[in-house]
């Protein structure tokens, strides 16, 4: 395999993995909010936040350029251009995988038993120590789930990241944008090579999901 591969893969594995603990720190709480609260204009917040779903990655991308380019509202605000960088890189897949992990959190949230958490408000256990010991215990299966989607969902990004971050080798260069790279330079040879890590890798997270998701459903049946 050449060596660009790996760092290509690396990289991805990098923008990943932040931008998964990022949808944990955000997505949950927010996850939260949308299960249990009712607000004027949840139903606009909701669309919002999963319109990302539906906008071509292209179009989805040319905004989050613009908006983190040298010449976008983040660079007048901040003074900081995060368009073909690794931070960009994270934010933008933040962006778009975000409704992918905010609907799994949701779920875990909604399938709860509402007299669990009654019960636990009567004895007067505070708010936290509700979160730490009864809520967390029960849904860690599903944010899990919802978390390991997202990341493969970013490990396997194309549009959005080609256009926020280009194909700098090395420093924005994701393993998406690496085999579109190889096909373009007509190196089918590598391309299959690399298409094959890739397929094992996908296929593993997929598998990692099913299996959560089993045990979350085994969970839903026994409380429900």
């Amino acid at each position: 395999m050449d060596p660009a591969f790996w760092t290509a893969l690396l990289l991805s594995f990098q923008v990943a993995l932040l931008a998964s603990l990022l949808l944990l720190l955000l997505g949950v709480p927010l996850a939260w909010v949308l299960a249990f609260r009712a607000f004027p204009g949840k139903v606009l917040v909701e669309s919002l936040f999963l319109l990302p779903l539906v906008l071509p990655p292209t179009v989805l991308g040319f905004y989050l350029l613009l908006f983190l380019g040298s010449d976008g509202p983040l660079f007048r605000l901040l003074g900081v251009s995060l368009a073909f960088r690794f931070e960009g890189l994270v934010l933008a897949s933040l962006v778009f995988s975000l409704p992918f992990a905010l609907s799994a959190y949701r779920e875990a949230f909604l399938a709860l038993d509402p007299n669990l958490l009654e019960v636990a408000r009567t004895l007067g256990a505070p708010r936290a120590r509700i979160l730490a010991r009864v809520v967390l215990p029960l849904v860690w299966p599903g944010l899990l789930s919802g978390t390991l989607l997202a990341f493969a969902k970013i490990l396997g990004e194309f549009g959005v990241l080609l256009m926020v971050g280009g194909s700098i080798p090395g420093k924005t260069q994701v393993v998406s944008v690496y085999l579109y790279d190889l096909v373009q330079a007509l190196r089918f040879a590598e391309a299959m090579r690399a298409s094959l890590v890739l397929l094992a890798l996908s296929f593993l997270l997929i598998l990692g999901v099913r299996l959560l998701e089993r045990r979350w459903r085994t969970w839903r049946s026994t409380t429900g």
